[in-house]
């Protein structure tokens, strides 16, 4: 299998993750709604899109730097990790969402399809003595299996 995008199965419209340069590194989100993020709240937002790729990669998501620098917007996580077997899960057949949390003391709105974050696709590896073989049938948050 290669590693790329697809929308999720639920969802009518979703943007496909791009590159906007040939030597970018992420790949812009999209959100599927207008939202407002109150001061010092975090709202979790669809993307529409679920990630496939290799055993011993992840996708890095990482806040868009200028949703950050104008917005005060981050993840809430600061970056969020997509497990290569998160793709197709039972709970939510890997759909990609993003925790924004508001860093001001304003009111921030974000307009239907606004790009907020990029994901990078990583390799990693792995120690002899970690090894599991339990299968992930969560969604967000599942890794406690």
């Amino acid at each position: 299998m290669e590693r790329g995008f697809e929308q999720v199965s639920y969802i009518e419209e979703a943007i496909i993750p791009t590159r906007k340069t040939h030597s970018s590194a992420g790949y812009d989100f999209s959100i599927l709604q207008e939202i407002e993020i109150k001061p010092g709240k975090t709202v979790i937002c669809q993307t529409g899109i679920k990630a496939f790729m290799h055993t011993d990669e992840y996708l890095a998501m990482h806040i868009r730097s200028s949703l950050a620098i104008k917005k005060g917007i981050f993840l809430i996580n600061s970056t969020g990790i997509i497990d290569a077997d998160y793709y197709n899960n039972l709970d939510n057949e890997g759909h990609i969402m993003v925790a924004l949390f508001n860093s001001t003391d304003q009111v921030v709105k974000l307009e239907k399809f606004e790009r907020v974050a990029q994901g990078i696709f990583c390799k990693y590896y792995t120690t002899s003595q970690t090894e599991k073989t339990a299968q992930r049938i969560g969604g967000i948050g599942s890794t406690t299996i």
